[in-house]
């Protein structure tokens, strides 16, 4: 084999080597692009996981806060005239009265389902509470304040009832929405409002 053949050889065996090392390098950075693609996509996943906690646990307040306005708002038309209103629209503009009252500024939407869709709790045609259509489950469970010491526990938020219990009144055991008069006064349960429903500077039957 003379030098011109032998100089060629070699030329083509160097080639072949560096295209194989050029492909061996290629599929290393496209290796390397996707252990990296992978590694964002765990993320960011895990940042949409934490904004998604957040974001419900801010709902949960809105819920807190917006419930509790449909039960002093409740209250507040109890207090001024001893009944309870037929709708929510008598909480934002009550007409008793030759001055209006507006107990509620406005009708708030369940920040849970974006909708004015609260659950109503009537005793007979007459609203005394609400409650969120939601089943979805809820991630505070504990923790909360005194007036909703009956939250705790709850699995879905349509078990979180904001309502105001007048003297006299008490949920039934087989059916939270209706209201029955309990043998005795003091047997009232406190859900998420005054203890057994008495306005606040009221004596308590039996009491000193």
């Amino acid at each position: 084999m003379n030098r011109a053949a032998r100089s060629s050889r070699a030329a083509g065996l160097a080639k072949a080597r560096a295209r194989r090392r050029g492909q061996r390098e290629r599929g290393l950075v496209l290796l390397a692009l996707l252990i990296a693609l992978m590694l964002m996509s765990i993320a960011l996943a895990g940042a949409l996981d934490v904004w998604s906690l957040q974001r419900r646990r801010e709902q949960e307040k809105q819920l807190l806060f917006a419930g509790n306005q449909y039960r002093l708002a409740i209250l507040r038309y109890y207090r001024i005239g001893r009944a309870y209103p037929a709708s929510v629209d008598e909480l934002v503009n009550d007409t008793r009265f030759p001055k209006p009252f507006h107990h509620l500024r406005f009708a708030y939407p369940d920040p849970i389902t974006g909708k004015n869709d609260w659950e109503p709790m009537l005793q007979g045609d007459r609203l005394y509470g609400v409650f969120s259509r939601s089943q979805e489950a809820t991630i505070k469970r504990a923790g909360f304040p005194r007036q909703y010491e009956d939250f705790e526990g709850a699995e879905t938020y349509d078990g979180w009832k904001f309502v105001f219990l007048a003297p006299g009144l008490r949920t039934t055991q087989s059916n939270a929405g209706g209201l029955a008069a309990p043998g005795k006064a003091t047997s009232f349960p406190a859900l998420s409002g005054f203890d057994g429903g008495f306005l606040p500077g009221q004596r308590v039957p039996g009491s000193r």
